[in-house]
């Protein structure tokens, strides 16, 4: 790589990184979602019920270097960074030009993976699998060396114990690869000894699977049952053109250069990819994002073929022109879909954001702001209420905090100054009661519809009760959620939590 090409393409990484760690106002907390992957790194395992075991091991990491928000935000945006990358060294692959290269990295930089690495989920990493595969395909189709498999195996592995989602990669691929020449490679012994590289590396992830009678089944038909039953085919489609405003014609050229352009011939297999994936994810009601990662290598041939369309004079002009219009095209995103502004202002212009379908939440409700933005709010406060009802209990260190949902439990346990473990029996949190103490106390966080039935079903077991103190921000999700005190209790709570334990994994089918 020459020297100039190696000091820009650096330019755009720290550029990325820049502009990722301001994109957030400091209005905002972490979001519902982060605070459930964090608390992975206090109970690592080979799986969980809600994502593979990957980001439990990048959550010890941010735990053993401070817990701090900056290294939280700091992976994802390197999985940006890197996707980035990925795109620049397939459009050098491609034998692209200067200008395809800054283009392709800018159209991928300026546009929804901002808002995707700006948080802390398996989401951006999935993407950079994504990306990482497609570039490893074309190196072996440029090369024919068995490396490349090898290579494409190791990384579907990576992404497979990251996120499932990645499967759908292969079997859109599949389909595709059977309607060009490139086919032959299904007769190779190479790809059937790849392919059981990655069975070996995803092995204990499939065998804790196993041990807990497969809960990603369990989970995806709770998603179908309880989100994807929401999901409007239309509004799919519609948010793909929304996730690169303005460069997703980039996107299209590159699906026609697939079509006509001779030089992307031995490629052709990615237009047929391209349909068929997204065919999948339409067929099962995906969750529009499930789709990102399909994108950015797309932006390699479009803008490989936008730059052999411009080599006259014109094309001198055109070139900064179009590099500038990524970032243009991209303030409207801007403007819209981070979490940039005070909770007011989403309240008083609702318009702006009913238009695009933000304010829709998965339960298929119009909110006033936006899930993610409501998401990301009032868990200081309930931390920092919890911590207080706490110090007032005597005998304290042997309450048991139990709330509704992870966001909550997990919120606690990250913000929480005086080092409490809260569970719930909602997600992973169903395996990680610690029933070696012996519990008298209880502090209780309930849905704020739950009050009267949780006073009514609960003080009776002890001597004291109370509403100790509820969310009050009002632009929270958690707006309203009660915390109630519990003290001294009649009853022995272990038992009764321990069965409660049961009957729950029993309705989830989950080991005993």
């Amino acid at each position: 790589m020459a020297l100039k090409h190696r000091l820009i393409l650096i330019g755009l990484i720290l550029l990325k990184f820049i502009i990722q760690y301001q994109l957030i106002s400091p209005i905002y907390e972490l979001q519902r979602d982060e605070f459930l992957h964090l608390d992975q790194a206090n109970h690592l395992a080979w799986g969980y019920l809600s994502v593979p075991p990957l980001t439990s091991w990048t959550s010890y990491l941010i735990k053993i270097t401070g817990n701090s928000e900056f290294w939280i935000k700091f992976f994802p945006a390197l999985y940006g960074a890197l996707t980035i990358l990925i795109v620049w060294k397939t459009i050098e692959a491609l034998k692209g030009n200067l200008f395809a290269l800054v283009f392709g990295s800018c159209c991928i930089m300026f546009s929804v993976l901002f808002r995707l690495n700006g948080l802390y989920q398996p989401n951006s990493l999935d993407v950079l699998c994504w990306t990482s595969i497609y570039y490893l395909i074309i190196r072996y189709l440029n090369s024919q060396q068995s490396k490349w498999l090898i290579y494409i195996a190791v990384v579907f592995a990576i992404g497979f114990l990251n996120k499932y989602n990645v499967v759908f990669l292969i079997l859109g691929l599949v389909p595709a690869l059977a309607l060009v020449p490139e086919r032959k490679v299904f007769t190779e012994r190479k790809l059937y000894g790849s392919l059981l590289i990655a069975i070996l590396i995803i092995l204990p992830n499939l065998i804790w699977q196993y041990q807990n009678n497969f809960p990603v089944f369990s989970h995806f038909k709770e998603l179908q049952a309880t989100q994807l039953v929401h999901v409007n085919r239309w509004s799919f489609v519609r948010s793909q053109f929304l996730f690169f405003f303005g460069t997703f014609p980039v996107i299209i050229f590159g699906l026609y250069a697939l079509l006509k352009y001779p030089a992307f011939k031995p490629y052709r297999l990615f237009f047929w990819s391209f349909f068929s994936t997204i065919g999948i994810f339409l067929l099962l009601r995906a969750k529009d994002y499930y789709a990102i990662g399909i994108y950015p290598i797309y932006f390699a041939f479009g803008a490989i073929y936008i730059s052999s369309l411009l080599k006259n004079n014109t094309g001198k002009i055109l070139k900064p022109i179009l590099i500038t219009l990524t970032v243009i095209l991209f303030l409207p995103i801007y403007d819209i879909a981070f979490p940039n502004r005070n909770p007011a202002y989403f309240v008083d212009h609702p318009e702006k954001y009913r238009k695009y379908g933000m304010l829709t939440w998965e339960d298929g409700e119009e909110h006033p702001l936006p899930q993610d933005f409501a998401d990301m709010l009032g868990w200081k406060e309930l931390a920092r209420k919890v911590d207080s009802v706490y110090r007032q209990i005597p005998d304290r260190q042997n309450t048991l905090v139990l709330c509704d949902n992870y966001g909550q439990a997990g919120a606690i346990n990250y913000y929480s100054k005086l080092g409490i473990r809260a569970v719930s029996f909602n997600a992973d949190y169903i395996n990680w009661f610690d029933l070696s103490k012996k519990y008298r106390n209880l502090i209780r966080v309930k849905n704020r519809w739950e009050r009267e039935t949780e006073l009514k079903t609960t003080s009776p077991l002890f001597t004291q009760s109370m509403v100790a103190d509820s969310i009050t921000n009002s632009y929270a999700r958690e707006h309203g959620t009660m915390i109630f005190s519990f003290i001294n209790a009649k009853i022995n709570i272990n038992e009764r939590v321990s069965n409660e334990v049961e009957s729950e994994k029993k309705e989830k089918n989950l080991p005993l």
